[in-house]
C-alpha cells in the first residue's frame, strides 16, 4: 500500500467541505529512525486499537502506567479510572490490526507522541468532519498522561467514536 495521503470519497463529503486527508499506511507513520520515538509510537497504537478502539479493559495496565494522569475532564487519572471509563462507554471488540478511525499523522517528539483523525459527526441529521488530537506521555515504557480535546459532558461518557464509520 501506498505511503502516501488518501481522501475520504467524496460521495461521503458534505457539500462544501473539503475532504479530509488521511494516511494510506500506519507502517509509514510508526516508522522513525530513532528506535525510541518508534517504539513510543508503537505503544500508543498498540493501545489506542487494544484498549480505545476494542474495548479491552483488561488490557489498560499493559500500556498505562500506574501514575497515569487523564486531562480529559470527563475521566479520572489513573489506570483503575481509564478500565471503568472503557468498561463504560464502549463493548469489548475483536482486536484488529490497525486503528479504523481515519488517522491523518502520528507525530512524536521526545516523550510524546500525537495521533491527529478525522472524526465523522453528526449536527443533528447533517454528517459532518471535524479533527480529533490524542497526545500522549510516555515514561519507562507506558503511557502516562493523556490530553486530548473533550469538553465536558454526559455526553462524552459515553462517546465511542470507534463505532463511527466514515460515510455513514
Amino acid at each position: 500500500m501506498s505511503a502516501g495521503p488518501a481522501m475520504i470519497p467524496a460521495a461521503t463529503v458534505p457539500a462544501g467541505q473539503t475532504s479530509p486527508v488521511i494516511a494510506r499506511s500506519h507502517d509509514a507513520l510508526l516508522a522513525s529512525p530513532d528506535p525510541v520515538l518508534a517504539a513510543n509510537k508503537r505503544l500508543c497504537y498498540d493501545m489506542y486499537r487494544t484498549v480505545l478502539q476494542a474495548g479491552r479493559a483488561d488490557r489498560v495496565r499493559d500500556f498505562i502506567g500506574p501514575e497515569y494522569t487523564q486531562h480529559n475532564p470527563n475521566v479520572v487519572s489513573g489506570p483503575d479510572a481509564l478500565e471503568a471509563f472503557i468498561r463504560g462507554s464502549r463493548p469489548e471488540r475483536e482486536i484488529k490490526p490497525a486503528i479504523e478511525l481515519p488517522l491523518v499523522s502520528i507525530v512524536a517528539e521526545r516523550d510524546m507522541v500525537m495521533f491527529a483523525f478525522v472524526r465523522p459527526e453528526k449536527d443533528g441529521d447533517a454528517p459532518y468532519y471535524t479533527s480529533w488530537f490524542d497526545l500522549f506521555r510516555v515514561a519507562g515504557g507506558k503511557i502516562v498522561e493523556h490530553w486530548d480535546p473533550a469538553l465536558k459532558s454526559a455526553e462524552m461518557l459515553k462517546l465511542d467514536p470507534n463505532q463511527k464509520k466514515v460515510g455513514t
